[in-house]
């Protein structure tokens, strides 16, 4: 190429740059204009059975500080079982998020087509300068809407609890981002750690954050990510095994044997947790249980619970981030009961299809010899296929993700902080 092309491609370099310069400057005016850099964390109950589901706020409180994402404000990475959505009242989107939560796993279960049940959940948004909508929707297994709530958010409303600075529990910070203004902020959340085994629980958050950047593509990214370590007390050491008969007085009640599966770990006090790190640099969390009791649990935007004292702890935790941080499905299958997956509907999971319409997943990595097209996953051996023989979403001794999840894995970290 003549010189004068290098300063051609020079020129056209400079001038793309510039026009990303300037669009994230129009994002981030967006932002200004809408909210303050503060956080709105509303509280919900998700109720009902397999046939009927309802939503219920049950408050609404604020924070100091935003510690989401400031761009992409009205985008969503995934639809995932559910989405919350802030307008303005003349309809204009300005925030929107997708999660999952434990109660619709539950549904999926032969309880829930016999009793009713309640769950809290807890949602944050960025806390809006003036009167906005907010509309909450669960999915089924179909993708199809099966509930819906809008309700009106005035942020002067004087019952809106204003929480000060400093009435969290107390923190470490673990790993500063190059840019906190945009970053993905995690926090560690002890829980099962008397006041004597903080020393033990640090010790693992590390393991635990070493771990993580071991994997790509979080170890080509590590300067994006904010950790904290939340020193979060307990009475008991250990956490609960309802199986044995063993129950213990912990910081966020968590218990193994959720849905009776020995080895899931899961918490139901997500307003006890959220209480304990509101104000804190977080958006993601990773929960540590001081147990040697095998098992854990992770749900899409909500947190990740892990076991710590075994050897497949490692493994584990960063098999559960990719669950709560990259909205990754599980790849093993898993006794063909309670199916959630259907030929009919393709997953929201991005590792995961049922042919619905793999044109969106992986087909281009297949075709140019990337990834495969396996069958056996979600739970399911037949009808659910995987990208790869074997990847961490799938086995404990498999020690990378596969070209499918690493690939989705830069596009999300990409979505929070580019």
């Amino acid at each position: 190429m003549k010189m004068g092309g290098l300063g051609y491609l020079r020129t056209v370099i400079i001038i793309m740059c510039s026009a990303a310069g300037l669009r994230a400057q129009a994002e981030e005016l967006l932002f200004d204009r809408y909210f303050d850099d503060a956080t709105l964390r509303i509280d919900y109950t998700f109720a009902g059975d397999a046939a009927r589901q309802q939503i219920y706020v049950d408050a609404l409180s604020e924070s100091p500080r935003w510690y989401g994402r400031r761009v992409r404000l009205d985008s969503v990475p995934l639809q995932g079982n559910g989405q919350i959505t802030m307008r303005t009242l003349d309809g204009t989107i300005i925030y929107r998020h997708s999660f999952s939560t434990l109660f619709q796993e539950w549904l999926a279960t032969d309880e829930a087509k016999r009793i009713s049940r309640s769950f809290e959940n807890v949602f944050l948004m960025p806390y809006p300068k003036d009167t906005v909508d907010v509309t909450v929707k669960l999915f089924d297994f179909h993708c199809r809407q099966v509930a819906s709530l809008t309700h009106r958010v005035v942020p002067s409303d004087i019952l809106i609890r204003h929480r000060r600075a400093g009435e969290h529990e107390p923190y470490v910070t673990l790993q500063r981002a190059a840019d906190t203004t945009r970053c993905i902020n995690i926090a560690f959340v002890a829980e099962g750690y008397t006041a004597q085994e903080l020393t033990a629980y640090l010790t693992h958050c590390r393991q635990a954050m070493t771990a993580l950047f071991n994997h790509e593509p979080f170890k080509s990214r590590r300067s994006r990510f904010n950790i904290v370590a939340v020193l979060s007390t307990s009475e008991s050491s250990g956490v609960s095994e309802p199986a044995e008969g063993i129950w213990r007085n912990t910081a966020l009640g968590s218990h193994f044997d959720t849905f009776y599966s020995k080895r899931y770990l899961t918490t139901l006090n997500l307003k006890r947790l959220h209480n304990m790190v509101a104000g804190i640099p977080y958006e993601h969390l990773i929960i540590l249980a001081n147990t040697e009791h095998y098992g854990g649990g992770g749900i899409y935007n909500s947190y990740v619970l892990s076991y710590t004292r075994g050897e497949q702890f490692l493994p584990v935790v960063v098999h559960e981030f990719g669950h709560s941080f990259g909205g990754l499905g599980d790849e093993y299958p898993y006794g063909n009961d309670d199916p959630m997956y259907f030929s009919d509907t393709e997953p929201w999971e991005p590792n995961l299809t049922t042919l619905h319409n793999f044109s969106d997943k992986w087909q281009d990595l297949v075709e140019r010899g990337k990834a495969s097209l396996i069958e056996g996953g979600g739970y399911q051996e037949k009808g659910v296929y995987r990208g790869a023989p074997d990847c961490r979403m799938r086995t404990n001794s498999e020690p990378e993700f596969c070209a499918v999840c690493r690939r989705w894995l830069n596009r999300l970290i990409d979505f929070y902080t580019e």
